[in-house]
């Protein structure tokens, strides 16, 4: 007894203590982080200049968390948040904004951006501003293939004398599991529709099926082309010398980027701050710029000119864009994997149908961008949520924008829309289900000696249980069950796009399109971000003069919120031993193996880095 009470009193307390500190350590994280941003106030000063370092993370959708706005890190301080809705409507308020002379690109913040389609979208809003006549200077000392993509709208582009550029082309990359589920003894069950569903394939081949390398080698390639297009357009390099300097790994130093046309010029960044000075003062000329720009750095004064990061910007921005009318375009995000039940950052269905249902009853909603950026998920609830647009469509007019994802359980909700826009880069279709059943009960009697028995009142109550294989009787009728979910897909897909279901079937199958190939087969009806959905929205619903947009985000509980900045943190600090991509790809075969029931998703994450 004494010693029950002497665990039971060391465990409370343990507890207490614990409690205290994860108070306290919450207290002083949310005071720095505000006196961080209270302790600066944002001022725009005439004649600057628009810096997107990258400081800040730019994602796709906001977090309903108050607290989300910073990305935690150890050692790192804090970083913004933003979304590429708030970045593309700064750049357009810049674009009009006569304390605004020009963008400078410096890359040379901690921050990312989330994907291919935030970063198309970027580019775009760049480009768009251009129109204004206004400068766009970019400068680094190492540019990335993506970094140098949207760095090619750019009037000049700079880089260190000593710096580096990648042009080694696109690979993609799929990890099998095969042998290490044999070498454990691990059964798996796998029932699919779809030559090209090729989310199950890891765990039951070690390499590529002849359809799943014609469908990556399909998907880079366009990825590829889209990148060489927008590059030999911007730079005036023919798409042929792009190819052969990627085969021949032609930019070994900063000096062939220069001989091929990628840079302007070797610079420092004291010197590339002498020219945006004078671009600013309007006094140089070309012979000016190019005497300035070897003059000594010692000479600071004439390196000097007002700057305005983006994130504080965009916080202006904000501000000052928000129009008053009754009139409402309302965006409703689904970012993340369709799952059953809750989720700290998945789409799951009653939090969904909520957001559809308030956008449905408010009558000052005049029409909906639904924003989708998921690989898919569940087919189940991907049902449920496809019949909440279903409704709302039949009411207002949705226009779906597909981000980087929007492909299986994805499309699967898309397809009901009025009208869907993704961007060239985009990852759709995938129009195909499988079931995974994973039985672990023979690895774990012969690695550790574990055994299990059961006791039923059927035949079959113990089918699923992880712990046997299936049965043919089972197979039998899960396969029942994923047919008859494939025919319900393809038929919401034939419905919505106007199609037979001849004409679906033949381009499912499973198979991933990007944004260009599937514009070609009608599944998108064409290109645009976010911006152009909103527009096309508004013009559907007769209120392109008179409008505002409104976000529906929902609500999020505190223990939600309070996961998913400790998810964050955890991620940054296995950063070291992980990568990105490494943990995309765990959680994406985490959540198809803990998912029960039928399955819509996507086995890819492709990004042009």
């Amino acid at each position: 007894m004494k010693t029950f009470f002497k665990s039971f009193w060391g465990t409370l307390a343990a507890m207490v203590v614990a409690g205290i500190l994860l108070f306290a350590v919450s207290i002083i994280i949310f005071a720095g982080a505000m006196s961080s941003f209270s302790s600066t106030t944002v001022e725009l000063k005439p004649n600057s200049v628009l810096t997107l370092g990258f400081d800040e993370n730019i994602v796709d959708s906001p977090v309903t968390d108050p607290m989300a706005m910073l990305s935690m890190s150890f050692g790192g301080g804090a970083s913004k948040t933003l979304t590429i809705y708030q970045v593309i409507t700064a750049l357009e308020q810049a674009k009009n904004d006569d304390n605004i002379k020009g963008i400078y690109l410096r890359f040379d913040g901690a921050g990312s951006v989330q994907g291919n389609a935030q970063m198309e979208e970027l580019r775009a809003a760049l480009v768009d501003f251009k129109e204004s006549g206004k400068f766009i200077i970019s400068y680094t000392t190492t540019y990335s293939m993506g970094m140098y993509w949207l760095a090619s709208v750019a009037d000049k582009i700079y880089l260190n004398p000593e710096g580096a550029l990648d042009w080694s082309g696109l690979a993609s990359s799929v990890m099998f599991y095969k042998g290490l589920i044999d070498k454990l003894g691990i059964d798996v069950d796998i029932i699919r529709h779809g030559t090209y569903k090729s989310a199950v394939e890891p765990y039951m081949m070690d390499h590529m099926s002849p359809a799943n390398r014609l469908q990556m080698e399909a998907l880079t390639g366009s990825l590829w082309n889209t990148l060489l297009n927008d590059v030999s357009q911007a730079r005036g390099i023919e798409v042929d010398k792009l190819q052969q300097y990627a085969d021949e790994l032609t930019m070994v130093t900063a000096a062939d980027a220069v001989e091929c046309g990628f840079i302007d010029e070797l610079l420092y960044e004291d010197q590339v701050n002498v020219i945006i000075a004078d671009l600013i003062k309007g006094e140089e000329s070309a012979e000016a710029e190019d005497e300035k720009a070897e003059e000594s750095k010692e000479d600071i004064d004439k390196e000097k000119f007002e700057s305005i990061r983006l994130g504080d910007y965009t916080s202006l921005a904000t501000i000052s864009s928000k129009k008053i009318s009754k009139n409402k375009v309302a965006i409703i995000y689904a970012d993340g994997q369709i799952v059953d039940g809750k989720g700290a950052a998945d789409i799951t269905p009653g939090a969904m149908m909520e957001k559809l249902q308030e956008a449905r009853k408010d009558k000052n909603v005049k029409a909906v961008v639904f924003r989708i950026n998921s690989p898919g998920g569940s087919a189940l609830a991907s049902e449920e949520i496809w019949r909440e647009v279903t409704l709302l469509r039949e009411q207002k007019p949705v226009i779906v924008s597909m981000s980087c994802y929007a492909a299986s359980g994805g499309y699967y909700i898309a397809s009901p829309a009025d009208v869907i826009l993704s961007d060239r880069t985009t990852l759709t279709g995938s129009i195909g289900v499988f079931g995974v059943v994973p039985s672990v009960g023979k690895a774990l009697e012969k690695n550790l000696g574990l055994t299990v028995d059961v006791v039923k009142t059927a035949a079959h109550a113990d089918m699923g249980n992880g712990m046997r294989p299936l049965t043919s009787v089972e197979i039998a009728k899960m396969t029942e069950s994923v047919e008859d979910v494939y025919t319900t897909f393809v038929n919401h897909v034939a419905e919505g796009r106007n199609m037979t279901f001849e004409a679906v079937d033949k381009i499912g199958e499973g198979r991933v399109w990007s944004g260009v190939d599937a514009a070609n087969i009608g599944l998108v009806d064409g290109f645009g971000g976010l911006k152009d959905a909103i527009a096309l929205a508004a013009d559907r619903a007769g209120v392109v003069d008179d409008f505002r947009v409104v976000e529906i985000l929902g609500e999020q509980d505190s223990f939600t919120a309070m996961m998913q900045q400790l998810s964050a943190a955890v991620r940054v600090a296995m950063g070291k031993n992980l990568t990105d991509d490494a943990l995309t790809y765990y959680n994406a075969v985490r959540k198809i193996v803990e998912n029960s029931g039928v399955q819509a998703m996507m086995p890819y994450f492709i990004t042009i880095e």
